[in-house]
């Protein structure tokens, strides 16, 4: 059995959990899910579809805010029997794991694309950044590893019902000293870099924090996330959560528009899933350009109101 650590976010599991269970569900043997926090019962219900059998839940107030290590805790209570243990390789994913392996002992394989667990667990993992392919066996007993991102398409099986049950961990006082006590909302309207299937980002070459008007506009016409470089967080012009990198996000959209962007190998890391990317730069040597489907050599300020502006025209029934 293959135990399964699934993030979820309004009743839903979360995109890189599912897959984190395609991977897990590709090597044979029945997969058995956790979840934890508060309403976790209905993204439970829908596990059937990535076929997980069964789900436990942990239904404990104390729980509820995230905590990473009674989160660990409970993962590791559940790991009893599992020949391995599995989460996405998110920040909370690898975060978790990590308490799970300090618990139990043992090594955690992270960002793993692949497995052999044929005789001796193979595993082959994304080191420095993403820009090298390592192979590597995986000791220990259960196995532990985390998913990269973006790196297993998500599979769906015929839809089953999933056993869902209430798990009650033994977590103490002191596995409760760290826990997020608040959330600060998105904007209202606004769209989840995660969740975006069209994403604009902006780098240094867009100047200033004033110019990303002409990014958000864009966004706003095309139901669009913007996101940025580190540049432009280090610069101040935009907070960290809008980073796309190595140190910041990674997304997966059908299209990336990287405006102003050179495409260092920490921003490549990012938006390497994404399926086209298209990149308006200045410099047709930059970087960027040979992960680009398409390039626009020229000035972002005048090329981004331009497209904003036949996005208008189209919509408006114009010839």
């Amino acid at each position: 059995m293959t135990l399964v650590f699934v993030e979820h976010r309004d009743n839903r599991p979360e995109r890189l959990s599912l897959e984190a269970i395609t991977l897990a569900r590709r090597h044979g043997g029945h997969v058995d899910a956790v979840l934890i926090g508060a309403e976790c019962r209905e993204a439970a219900s829908a596990l059937g579809a990535h076929g997980v059998s069964v789900a436990h839940v942990v239904e404990d107030t104390r729980l509820d805010a995230y905590a990473p290590a009674a989160w660990g805790a409970a993962v590791a209570q559940l790991a009893a029997g599992a020949d391995a243990v599995v989460a996405a390789g998110s920040e909370r994913g690898n975060e978790v794991m990590a308490h799970v392996g300090a618990r139990l002992g043992q090594p955690m394989a992270a960002n793993v694309t692949d497995v052999r667990p044929d005789g001796r667990w193979e595993v082959t993992r994304h080191r420095w950044a993403g820009s090298l392919l390592e192979d590597a066996a995986l000791e220990g007993d259960p196995k532990l590893l985390t998913v990269a991102p973006h790196a297993v398409a998500v599979e769906e099986v015929a839809a089953s019902s999933v056993d869902v049950r209430v798990f009650e961990p033994d977590v103490s006082d002191d596995d409760l000293r760290v826990q997020v006590v608040r959330h600060e909302p998105a904007a209202a309207g606004s769209v989840s870099l995660a969740d975006a299937r069209v994403v604009i980002g902006g780098g240094r070459g867009v100047g200033s924090a004033e110019s990303f008007a002409i990014l958000e506009e864009l966004a706003g016409l095309l139901g669009a996330a913007v996101g940025v470089s580190r540049v432009v967080t280090s610069a101040g012009w935009k907070p960290h959560t809008m980073q796309i990198g190595q140190t910041g996000q990674r997304i997966a959209p059908d299209l990336y528009i990287a405006c102003g962007i050179s495409g260092a190998i920490q921003h490549i890391v990012g938006c390497k899933a994404a399926k086209r990317i298209l990149a308006i730069n200045t410099d047709p040597e930059a970087p960027i350009m040979s992960r680009a489907t398409y390039a626009v050599i020229g000035d972002l300020h005048s090329i981004v109101p331009a497209i904003s502006a036949e996005v208008r025209r189209v919509r408006e029934g114009g010839a």
